[in-house]
């Protein structure tokens, strides 16, 4: 089954996923294998991998390590073209519908393509919108793009829509990184009713009601990075279920 097909599947029969984001830039290489078992033993159903501003070659090696550890999905979250490695499983390919500077709309994507030619990797096309969040992220520095504001939520739906008819298979609304305020319900509900592809949400959220509230609110994938990066004690509250797994 495709990673998309997958995550179909899961929509359609309501089940809740949840990515974590690692970021090639903050991570320890060998640190991986011991955050890959906590990973495992969570309620994570994907992991993503990527990085605003990444050295080459980076992506490559981490994602080689995390397979060694875990059978979960890795989807490249890519921040450039040179975070593309043929390792992971597939790659969400990115369109900065939210801005309006052409290289993130189209350009890098064109610039992709000799490197995707040559991968068997799953391209999942999807639309990448970026939502105010109280402070400036790395998104908006190096895309040079400005987030639409988290007040006009008619806005932000009518752009997810827009982005689904255009042929995105999935809407990503994005806080950023370490955002102050993460997406809020009424966004996430008003961006749910007027789609009908799958909806991702991230950016900061750091407590399990937060990541309820994404849910509740209509999120059929809720991303989580910097949470698990600055307090690993969060893996506690999102242990699976002991008996998860007796038939």
């Amino acid at each position: 089954m495709t990673s998309y097909q997958n995550i179909l599947d899961s929509k359609s029969s309501n089940q809740r996923l949840l990515a974590v984001l690692i970021d090639p830039d903050k991570i320890v290489l060998h640190n991986v294998e011991h955050f890959i078992s906590k990973l495992n033993a969570s309620i994570t159903t994907h992991i993503f991998v990527g990085g605003s501003d990444v050295e080459d070659t980076k992506t490559d090696v981490l994602v080689r390590e995390i397979k060694k550890w875990t059978t979960l999905p890795v989807i490249l979250f890519p921040g450039d073209v040179s975070q593309i490695t043929s390792e992971a499983d597939a790659i969400l390919f990115l369109s900065l519908i939210s801005g309006r500077n052409p290289d993130y709309l189209i350009g890098k994507h064109v610039e992709a393509i000799s490197k995707l030619e040559s991968t068997t990797l799953e391209v999942i096309p999807t639309g990448y919108i970026l939502v105010e969040n109280g402070k400036q992220t790395a998104v908006e520095r190096i895309s040079q793009t400005k987030p639409l504001s988290r007040d006009n939520i008619e806005h932000i739906a009518n752009t997810a829509k827009a982005g689904e008819l255009l042929g995105m298979k999935l809407i990503y609304l994005e806080a950023g990184s370490g955002a102050i305020h993460p997406i809020n319900k009424d966004i996430i509900e008003q961006v749910k009713a007027k789609l009908s592809i799958p909806l991702i949400v991230g950016g900061g959220i750091k407590t399990k009601t937060q990541l309820e509230d994404a849910y509740v609110a209509g999120a059929d994938l809720v991303v989580i990075g910097t949470a698990f990066e600055n307090d690993e004690s969060f893996f506690e509250e999102l242990k699976k279920p002991q008996n998860e797994n007796i038939c």
